[in-house]
């Protein structure tokens, strides 16, 4: 039914991870093969190629959905409709920046601090160019093809680079003076494949599965039994996602409560609950969480 394309390069693995918690394993015969398969009824082929690439693909109809930066979105102008932000990214969970950058000692503050003809370095020429043009900047733009960050101060005055931690620019002696565009990582349909119910339908159900995945990151399970006089001090205690579901036990012994909470709140929370008077504490881990 569905033709999927999945980024290759630095989101590569992270995105494999995500389908494969998501129970949509993706099958290759080797981790250098572009083309892959999903054992799902609503998945006919699956490609990885290159993020650049797929907003372009996707818009002229190869593919049905993708995952892809909203960087590449915007810089190849493609006609992609989004199905919803992936809280997703090589490191970490934050969106990636995609920032102006100058030497450390370069005394320029801010974009329009800098002097026309000023040279930048990027793979993102047309986002620097419209960026750029819109505050008033003439700048001689040079395409990158990587290792952007080690071309200024020799090559070039400036950068264009995208960052998630910041601490690459950092490293090669540059700071952030402005913010272009911050980027998250997307779930992308072809126009006029989303216009088809059966495909639409089968896109949604795949982005429920992924975005409940991200859900449930970093969270579990936690049960517990209260007796009656106990109860209210224990939901005290519960940062509880929505309200503690709350269960009378059998033959009036008290009440079983669970709750979802974070993961780093646990080893505070469960002694918390024990000294609350909770009994038969039991911490479960959790696959997906769908609202």
């Amino acid at each position: 039914m569905l033709k999927i394309v999945l980024p290759k390069g630095s989101l590569e693995q992270a995105t494999l991870d995500l389908f494969d918690s998501a129970d949509l394993a993706v099958i290759r015969s080797s981790k250098v093969d572009y083309k892959a398969n999903i054992d799902d009824p609503r998945v006919d082929e699956v490609r990885i190629l290159r993020p650049q690439e797929i907003p372009t693909y996707i818009s002229d109809g190869l593919f049905d959905i993708g995952i892809t930066g909203r960087d590449w979105i915007e810089e190849t102008e493609s006609d992609v409709i989004s199905l919803g932000k992936l809280h997703y990214s090589k490191a970490t969970a934050r969106p990636v920046k995609i920032v102006v950058a100058v030497p450390e000692s370069s005394p320029y503050e801010k974009v329009t601090d800098l002097p026309a003809g000023v040279k930048v370095s990027t793979e993102y020429p047309n986002l620097t160019k419209n960026f750029f043009t819109a505050q008033g900047v003439e700048a001689d733009i040079h395409l990158s093809y990587g290792a952007t960050e080690a071309k200024a101060p020799d090559i070039v005055d400036a950068v264009v680079d995208l960052t998630e931690t910041g601490r690459a620019l950092k490293a090669a002696g540059l700071k952030i003076i402005d913010t272009i565009l911050t980027s998250h990582t997307e779930l992308v349909a072809n126009p006029k494949s989303a216009e088809n119910s059966e495909l639409r339908h089968a896109m949604e159900q795949i982005h429920t599965l992924l975005e409940g995945t991200l859900e449930a990151r970093g969270k579990v399970l936690v049960k517990m039994n209260v007796a009656a006089t106990q109860l209210q001090n224990v939901l005290d205690a519960i940062p509880s996602m929505k309200a503690p579901t709350v269960n009378e036990l059998a033959k009036g012994e008290g009440y079983a409560v669970e709750t979802v909470v974070a993961k780093t709140e646990i080893n505070i929370l469960i002694p918390e609950l024990k000294d609350k008077g909770a009994s038969d504490i039991i911490e479960l881990p959790l696959s997906k969480i769908v609202h």
